[in-house]
This record gives C-alpha cells, structure tokens and sequence, in this order.
C-alpha cells in the first residue's frame, strides 16, 4: 500500500493541524478552477485556440494470448498506474485483478475503482488482451488466506525484462502476487513499441468513468460552454504538495514549520531538508495561487454534484473530463493529474495546453513585485516566453540512467500520436 505505519501518530496529529493553514491553500485531492471562464478576447495573442482536429491514435491491435492460473493483484492504482499493471500483466501472461486504489495516502480517498471507472468496460474492452477478474478466485483466495502471499512494491523505471526475470518467477512460485506502491514502476522509455501503443490503449479506450460521471462531467461543460470558451486552471498548491516538496513561499514561520512536521511525519518522504527559497527559484515549487493569475471564480454546483462532494477520487475524475475539454489547460505544476492530462490533450488532436516555465515566471514576478520591471514589460516577456510552450507536437526527452529527469511517457506519448516525421528531439 502507500507505506507503513510508524508515522501513524504523528500524520494524524498533522492532518487535525490543517485547519490552521492559510485558507488559500486549497485542501482537495485535485484543485481545479474549472469554474473560473475567461473571456478570451483580451489574451488573443497568446491564449486563441486554433481549430483542432481530433486524431485517432496509433494503437496495437488485439493479441489473443493464453489464461494462465497465476494472478498479479495491483495496489495503490491510479490511472497511470492501472494501465502500467494492464501492459505488464499482458506481457507476462498472467490474469490481473481489478485493481484497488489506493486508500492509505495523505487524502485517504474512500473511492473504490468501480466507484470511479466502469468496470463491466473495463474488462470486456481488454479481454482479447489480458483477463481480468474483479476478485480472486476461491481456490486462489483460500492460498491467500492461508498466509500464501507476496506482497511488494516493484523497482521503479523497470523494463519488461525486469519483470519477466523477477515478478513472474515470484508469480509462478505463490500463484498470486500482490503489488503495491505501483507509481512509476514501468520505465518511460527503451520499451517495444507494442507495449507503448498498449499503454495507450488501456489509457484512452479502456479506461471509462462511470455513467453517472460522463453524466455529470458533460453537463458541467455544456455549462461552461454556454458562456463561451473556458480555462481550466489546475493549482497544485496543496497541503500535501507544499510538504512533500518544501516549499513554503508566501507561508508564515508557524506554517512553514507545520508543513516540516508533515513532512517528517511520512516516512516514505524521503526527502527531509529542503531549501524553499532556492527550489522555488529553480522552478520546482507549484506557483502559488498570488503568481499564477487573478481570475472571478464563478461556482457550478448542480444537485447532482453533492453525491460526489465527500469522494475526492471521483470528484478529480469530474475536474479530469473538464479539463480535457477545456480550451486551453494551465497546470501550475507538474504533478500526475497534470501530466495525464497533458498527454491526453495531446493524443485528441494536441489540444492547446500551456506549460508554464515556473522559474522564469518566478524571477518577473518578483521584479515586478520590487518595482523593477512594469506590467507591459511583464506582460510581453510571459507571453514571448511561452509562445512555444502549449502542447505542440514533439519527442520526449530520454536521460539514460536518470528516469526522474526525463520527459514522462504519459505526458507525451509520441509513439501514439500522428505527428510530423521531423521532430527534433527537445
């Protein structure tokens, strides 16, 4: 699952210390102002959508492949992660477990996959590709409630070969196989192009939410619509995000050394000393929501929203379909939600998303605060600076033996999308 227990206390008496934090600080599992439609005409130069098309992408067709006895269950499943499981499970020839979610985070999400994806779909989209079940069966089970389980997180930015010559001999010796903490455990790139297409495909066709969320999600933007075209802001300045990253720009002492406390109080964060002055000035904070614009927030709360309100996994999956068909994304920063995103508006046609250069919009926000730089000056330079930074075709980047540091396959799947044959690589 998401880690252990010994920072139980201390997270717990963290969490009840919230209430105290700035209200700006928003505390959602995903911040979206969705709500907030700009009318586009003043931001022309920059902000205009083109006229796009919606491209279809280039995905693998079905494999029928053998069911085998052994099974892999998934823990901690986000959407990303879900289709990682999908690909491996697919590889090695083993029947998968609808995947749980995870429930031991910061947030504590009480959502259940069914709950969020339509999971009759889900299985019957990818039967020619893998078998899915939604439990165990009961010859399995009993093995599992005997003791006869492996539990364990897989090596991060693994290739196939890793699991082919680790997880299945462990798969083959217990029958089941439960994998936790599946974040980032398949590598982004050096993968056959088969096994790239078929994360695809579980990503934009298999996974669908379910009918009272399509539901929802589409009335909330013929809403918007009916306004003109809209912004989805997605502000990643959350509590959890501003103590896992150490950044506390704008926060009071007593907030800052709360948010240290958080931090020290997961184990799993492994990251304890940090320098937020410095990592702000080098892009790597989320902007705050004072650097990121001044918008009019307008609320869209239909009846049917109050059914998902207390369920922040499915509220994020109605924020995600907003965002999707949005006339322009914005994140703040760089988070999974936001990458997903990104990458999806990129395989429906590159979508117009706007990737914000965090450390140069840092250095004129200040100069503009200290009267060094005037609002035309400011106002030229963000929009020149990011004149080519909205989403447009290109190849990841690929950094050998540092994965953390390259492009993320799911925010730019170039081997899905139709694109020029010329691309440089960034």
């Amino acid at each position: 699952m998401g880690g252990g227990g010994g920072g139980g206390g201390k997270a717990e008496k963290a969490r009840r210390s919230s209430g105290r934090v700035r209200l700006w600080m928003v505390r959602a599992s995903v911040v979206l102002l969705w709500t907030c439609v700009l009318h586009l005409a003043a931001y022309r130069e920059l902000w205009a959508p083109s006229v796009l098309t919606r491209w279809p992408g280039c995905l693998t067709q079905p494999h029928v492949v053998r069911h085998p006895s052994e099974a892999v269950s998934v823990a901690d499943g986000g959407q990303r992660e879900i289709c990682d499981m999908v690909t491996i499970a697919r590889y090695l020839n083993v029947t998968l477990i609808v995947p749980e979610l995870d429930k031991a985070s910061f947030w504590a999400h009480p959502s259940d996959f069914q709950d969020i994806f339509d999971v009759d779909y889900f299985i019957a989209s990818l039967r020619d590709e893998v078998r899915i079940l939604r439990q165990l069966p009961p010859r399995l089970n009993r093995r599992v409630e005997m003791g006869f389980l492996r539990s364990m997180p897989p090596v991060s930015w693994s290739d196939i070969s890793y699991y082919h010559h680790q997880i299945l001999p462990l798969i083959r010796k217990y029958k089941v196989l439960h994998l936790n903490r599946t974040d980032a455990r398949l590598a982004n790139n050096g993968l056959p192009m088969e096994i790239q297409k078929l994360r695809c495909r579980v990503n934009y066709n298999a996974l669908r939410f379910t009918p009272e969320i399509e539901k929802l999600g589409i009335r909330l933007v013929q809403s918007l619509r009916r306004n003109g075209p809209f912004v989805v802001l997605h502000l990643r300045y959350e509590m959890d995000m501003l103590a896992f990253s150490g950044c506390t720009h704008g926060c009071s002492n007593k907030e800052a050394e709360e948010l240290t406390k958080m931090r020290y109080a997961y184990p799993w964060w492994k990251e304890k000393v940090i320098d937020s002055d410095a990592k702000r000035k080098d892009g790597l904070c989320p902007l705050t929501p004072e650097e990121t614009a001044l918008v009019r927030k307008e609320t869209l709360l239909p009846p049917d929203l109050s059914l998902f309100q207390n369920h922040s996994s499915q509220m994020a999956a109605l924020d995600y379909m907003v965002s999707l068909e949005s006339d322009i994304f914005i994140p703040t920063y760089d988070g999974n939600m936001a990458k997903v995103v990104e990458g999806h508006r990129r395989y429906l046609g590159f979508k117009k998303t706007v990737l914000l250069d965090r450390k140069l919009i840092v250095e004129l926000v200040d100069q503009y605060r200290n009267g060094t730089l005037s609002w035309a000056d400011f106002s030229s330079t963000v929009k020149a600076s990011h004149t080519s930074r909205m989403g447009e075709p290109s190849r990841r980047q690929a950094i050998p033996d540092k994965p953390k540091e390259e492009d993320y396959f799911y925010a730019n799947p170039h081997e899905c999308l139709h694109q020029p044959e010329d691309l440089s690589i960034l």
